[in-house]
């Protein structure tokens, strides 16, 4: 032997990953006779392997004899830290093909207010059942915000509203949605005679953030109406807060179709006076062009075309330029 060798020479790339397997087998074997046969290759294989192994080391593993072999201290030692090893990189090959088949990993999906409340849902829960290893995280932010960390990687992909966006993003189109004027279910405007929208606009409202799209929509709305835009009013991007706003108080929001269609707690108000028919929304996904998606985000993306499917409004592909 060549006598006892640091922690660090193991690392030289004289130790190598078939001596642990060869170590393991003699050890359940018995004997360098049954392990070769069980690693199907010849005893003096076996034989050669132990004794390189046994170089490197510096100290005998197995005590032989005619009756096989028998663990040393050291043998002992050393082969229960090659289980500990070989599990690790059994372990390693078992999550590598779990993050390829879908079956594991993290999808971060940005969202911001016109484009979670429905569609996003559904697309997790189509995900969630058909992979159920995967964790979705979901972040909420300004279109700005989210177009920023999408770039840079912090976020695999968007789900929203379709803004003219960065050349380097691609967005897919799932669906157009309108754009509607929801009240709570009782409100009392909802009981009276077809309010104007003047008599709306006297209401307190819950807009967007400045800079969004439909921020600049409802300026333009108030002001080719003659309208001074809403003093009392809350700006706000989370869905949460904003229908929570709209349940407990007497507020205004302008908001997707399919939102108030699916919530029995809203009710869409109609004013006699204003056609917001030309207030649509393109909804889609956006990603970073030519960026590797692991399967996992490309299995999201396909769930999320599955959920506007079932929303039963119609998908199309449409690339930003």
């Amino acid at each position: 032997m060549d006598g006892l060798v640091s922690p660090e020479r193991l690392l030289d790339g004289r130790l190598k990953l078939r001596h642990l397997v060869l170590a393991t087998a003699i050890a359940d074997a018995g004997s360098l006779a049954r392990a070769a046969e069980h690693l199907r290759i010849t005893q003096p294989v076996v034989t050669r392997g132990l004794q390189d192994l046994e170089s490197v080391l510096g100290v005998p593993l197995f005590a032989r004899s005619a009756q096989g072999a028998v663990p040393t201290v050291y043998g002992v030692a050393f082969i229960d830290h090659a289980r500990g090893v070989l599990a690790q990189i059994r372990q390693a090959g078992r999550t590598l093909n779990e993050l390829a088949t879908a079956d594991a990993g993290t999808v971060t999906v940005g969202t911001h207010l016109a484009g979670s409340n429905v569609l996003l849902p559904l697309a997790i829960a189509r995900m969630k059942s058909a992979h159920p290893g995967v964790t979705i995280v979901v972040r909420e932010s300004t279109p700005d915000a989210l177009e920023a960390q999408l770039l840079v990687g912090d976020i695999d992909l968007t789900v929203g509203r379709l803004t003219p966006a960065d050349p380097r993003i691609e967005q897919v189109r799932l669906y157009v949605e309108p754009i509607v004027l929801v009240v709570r279910a009782d409100h009392p405007v909802l009981h009276g005679p077809v309010p104007t929208f003047a008599t709306l606009a006297a209401l307190p409202w819950i807009v967007p953030v400045s800079g969004t799209t439909l921020r600049r929509e409802l300026e333009q709305l108030f002001a080719l109406r003659g309208l001074t835009w809403p003093t009392n009013r809350v700006e706000c991007t989370s869905a949460l807060t904003l229908r929570r706003l709209i349940i407990d108080g007497d507020c205004v929001a302008a908001l997707p179709g399919l939102v108030a269609l699916h919530d029995d707690d809203l009710a869409v108000v109609r004013p006699v006076d204003v056609d917001l028919g030309g207030l649509t929304r393109p909804v889609g996904v956006s990603r970073v062009r030519d960026r590797w998606a692991p399967p996992a985000v490309v299995a999201f993306t396909e769930h999320l075309h599955q959920a506007a499917a079932r929303l039963h409004i119609g998908a199309d592909p449409l690339e930003s330029g």
